[in-house]
């Protein structure tokens, strides 16, 4: 049996680039496993992710709204998004190409830009490229100017699930004249579920495969260093108690972890390669991530604050992770960073697989 794939309305939008209202459709992709994938056009954004645990009890593990208005509400929080035209920071909102200086907005206390933005990818209604026997491709063009970034960008991003539990993610953009790129996801997970919060969420294991994290200033700007993890709280490679881990951050002016990982040597690969695994031993649900970008970043949502997600659940501080496969932040600032140049001749390719799998279930802590 193959992969299905079901479309149906979500709710009326207003899109941000035209003024108009539009309605919004969802697709749902589903395998043979009990596993279900929803995607809205909005942001090409990842509204539901349901999968069985190691008792076959199934539950949406991934943090989002009911209707638009729930994501226009909280926008500031990218729930679900795809963040473009470049994931992540731009220090002072700016930076020098071909001799040009470049002038981005300054989306956050008018001191850097953030995630593309005050309108970045998360905010604007994605075309429909088209329906595949597994998923779904959806389409922006971004004009040239928009956000202060030059060149018009034709960006795809194509949303593919298997029977193995994989949800395979590629994003591909070209431009018409030198500009700079970083898509990712903001994906906010929950393996005990979107509703678990933080008890579920301190109950989960993290290991990362790196040893280097991207060194950054008080505004979380990098330096253009990059700092061993060795001997400190950020060193995830090996398996480490989340709830544990994230008590040592009580005296830290950061509240947890908001942090690029330098994964894959720091290099563009041109396969994925598993950089991390994050486990729920309760549940058994565990999640493998495979990329071939050169950082991620591992955020674990200390700038929530209470919101009224999916079924009228509160999302809160520390009751949910993000794991977002990109290129360095800033990197347009750092010239030893793995670059985030475009140029009009060249296509953008990065992907990522979400494994979802299922372990034995730690019966000591596992609650019927």
């Amino acid at each position: 049996m193959s992969i299905t794939v079901e479309e149906k309305n979500f709710g009326l939008a207003t899109n941000p680039l035209t003024e108009a209202r539009q309605m919004v459709r969802c697709y749902t992709l589903k395998n043979t496993k009990g596993m279900s994938v929803s995607l809205i056009q909005l942001g090409a954004t990842i509204q539901s992710i349901s999968l069985p645990d190691g008792s076959k009890k199934v539950e949406d593990v991934c943090l989002g709204f009911d209707d638009i208005a729930g994501y226009v509400t909280n926008k500031a929080a990218y729930i679900g998004g795809t963040l473009g035209r470049v994931a992540n920071r731009v220090a002072n909102g700016g930076f020098t190409m071909d001799d040009t200086t470049v002038n981005l907005t300054r989306n956050v206390e008018d001191q850097f830009h953030l995630h593309g933005g005050f309108v970045g990818f998360d905010s604007v209604i994605w075309e429909v490229e088209q329906k595949t026997p597994q998923g779904v491709v959806f389409r922006h063009e971004s004009p040239h100017g928009h956000e202060g970034y030059p060149g018009t960008l034709r960006c795809l991003v194509t949303y593919r699930l298997d029977n193995e539990n994989r949800l395979f993610i590629s994003y591909e953009a070209t431009t018409d004249r030198p500009t700079i790129v970083n898509l990712s996801s903001h994906v906010y997970l929950n393996l005990a579920g979107h509703n678990a919060g933080p008890k579920g969420l301190a109950e989960h294991t993290v290991e990362i495969a790196s040893s280097e994290i991207v060194a950054t200033d008080d505004m979380q700007i990098p330096t253009g260093q990059l700092t061993l993890v060795d001997n400190t709280v950020f060193d995830l490679r090996s398996p480490v108690v989340l709830g544990e881990r994230l008590k040592q951050f009580e005296d830290r002016p950061i509240k947890g972890f908001d942090n690029c990982y330098v994964v894959n040597g720091g290099q563009l690969l041109r396969s994925t390669v598993k950089v991390a695994k994050i486990v729920h031993p309760p549940s058994g649900r565990a999640l493998e991530v495979w990329t071939d970008q050169p950082g991620m970043q591992f955020y674990t949502a200390n700038n929530i604050t209470k919101m009224a997600g999916k079924k009228g659940f509160h999302y809160v501080k520390h009751g949910s992770f993000c794991v977002q496969t990109e290129k360095f932040p800033d990197a347009v600032n750092h010239q030893k960073f793995p670059s985030i140049n475009l140029d009009p001749h060249e296509t953008y390719r990065h992907e990522v697989v979400y494994w979802f799998k299922i372990e034995k279930i730690c019966r000591c802590c596992y609650k019927k």
